[in-house]
């Protein structure tokens, strides 16, 4: 199989909507007074699945490219410490750093240069092709709840 094939197929896993629907779709509109709402049935509020999401992504690019990255302790280092965003640039910037870190994260599994199936040298045992697909599984996993958590909060 063409190696540019595989590099193109990661691409749109992690950047176009197919089986799932995208982040930008899920937060946009989200309204302000709504975003650290935990309603019942629900156990994360949407600031804490946006910063989750945004989190574990950049965990998972920088694991990818950096050989120098410590990874955030788990659980806590992982999701937010408050329900709700402190304010709007906060709930904006998490909007842009995650949409950044997902910019590089397919110009990583793009580069031709990059070997999808080698062994990340500081890691262990992961591949940058495990990486990118543990990234888009996560993704759409979350992305989804933040939609059903959308749809709880403003039909209500």
């Amino acid at each position: 199989m063409d190696m540019k094939v595989i590099h193109r197929h990661l691409a749109e896993m992690l950047n176009e909507a197919h089986a799932h629907l995208m982040y930008d779709d899920a937060v946009a509109g989200f309204p302000a007074e709504k975003r650290g709402v935990v309603p019942d049935g629900f156990t994360h509020s949407a600031w804490q699945l946006m910063e989750h999401l945004r989190i574990a992504q950049w965990d998972i690019l920088e694991l990818s490219r950096n050989p120098n990255h410590v990874s955030p302790k788990w659980p806590e280092g992982y999701w937010p410490a408050t329900a709700a965003p402190p304010n709007d640039a906060a709930w904006q910037g998490s909007i842009a750093r995650f949409r950044a870190d997902l910019a590089a994260m397919t110009a990583l599994v793009e580069d031709a240069e990059s070997d999808l199936f080698a062994p990340i040298p500081h890691g262990n045992g992961q591949t940058l092709l495990r990486e990118a697909i543990v990234l888009a599984k996560h993704n759409s996993y979350h992305i989804g709840q933040l939609v059903l958590l959308k749809k709880a909060l403003i039909e209500r």
